[in-house]
């Protein structure tokens, strides 16, 4: 079989520079760019370009990476679920981001989409296809949420009904930090070790996702990125910012995926906020839109 990764790359790579270009445009800063490439002797061979946005208007930080790599022998986080596949050599690309918005009343988003492929001495390759993408608001707005999960619902549409319901489903199972029992934002999608209709399919539906991510993120950022907030906001943004790096750092795949496997580490962290704040059991007051968030907001709820 003739390997399909040249035009995933090539969609790949397209989808970074439209993102990027698209934000890089509402805030009024370049991203800096910072191609990289990992050198033979190291565990994994193979290069990306890491775009990142930092201290501009609206972002506090944006990183949105692009890599492409092989290896020998594919890490425990990728063979958890498919051990036949122990010991092979794999290929890997795809594109994530994280956006950091300056204004608290703006989401902290997320989205990625990828590809994997193992490559048994003998046997073809074995492909699988993940990605989604998910909010994570600091003050609720019903709006938002809905318009989120709307994109997401639309983008999977056209690949069947029960698309959304499951990768929704899957998100909020996900996105949830067992430690503290509370998911991570209002959720959005995710699905990973996707292949169920054949190649040309599963790599459509990954093209509907990224596709669909500036209009699903852009409309929230632009009507509230100019809201009015003072030091409480800020203070209270910085603690919800720190469930997000106990997330990445705790229970994350794709950050265990690329420490073990010997991967970037500057580029597997950019998606770490640049302040954040831990508080002994900080409790916000009742009634207040700090406690309105954790009661109707990060719940598992059905918003469409």
């Amino acid at each position: 079989m003739q390997s399909r990764a040249p035009e995933v790359r090539s969609y790949l790579t397209g989808l970074q520079q439209r993102i990027t270009d698209a934000c890089a445009q509402v805030d009024g800063t370049p991203f800096r760019v910072d191609a990289w490439r990992k050198d033979p002797g190291e565990p994994l061979r193979g290069s990306g370009t890491t775009m990142i946005l930092e201290e501009g208007r609206v972002f506090e930080r944006a990183g949105c990476g692009f890599s492409h790599v092989t290896g020998t022998r594919l890490p425990p986080s990728a063979t958890q679920h498919r051990p036949e596949l122990v010991g092979a050599a794999f290929e890997a690309m795809g594109v994530s981001l994280v956006f950091h918005p300056r204004n608290p009343y703006v989401p902290t988003v997320h989205m990625n989409v990828r590809m994997l492929a193992a490559l048994p001495v003998d046997a073809e390759p074995v492909y699988w296809f993940g990605g989604g993408m998910d909010l994570t608001p600091y003050y609720g707005f019903d709006d938002d949420a809905v318009h989120f999960h709307a994109a997401c619902r639309d983008a999977l549409a056209p690949f069947g009904a029960d698309k959304y319901p499951r990768f929704k489903a899957w998100c909020d199972d996900y996105f949830f930090l067992k430690h503290r029992n509370e998911p991570r934002g209002v959720g959005g999608i995710f699905f990973d070790d996707h292949f169920e209709a054949g190649f040309d399919a599963s790599f459509a539906m990954l093209r509907s996702v990224g596709d669909a991510f500036l209009g699903a993120y852009l409309p929230i950022l632009q009507r509230r990125a100019a809201t009015e907030s003072g030091a409480r906001e800020r203070r209270w943004q910085l603690l919800r910012r720190g469930r997000y790096v106990e997330f990445n750092l705790v229970w994350d795949r794709g950050t265990h995926f690329g420490l073990q496997s010997g991967g970037r580490t500057e580029s597997i962290l950019m998606s770490m906020p640049p302040h954040a704040s831990w508080s002994y059991q900080q409790q916000p007051d009742p009634g207040s839109p700090e406690d309105e968030l954790l009661r109707r907001f990060v719940v598992r709820k059905d918003w469409l």
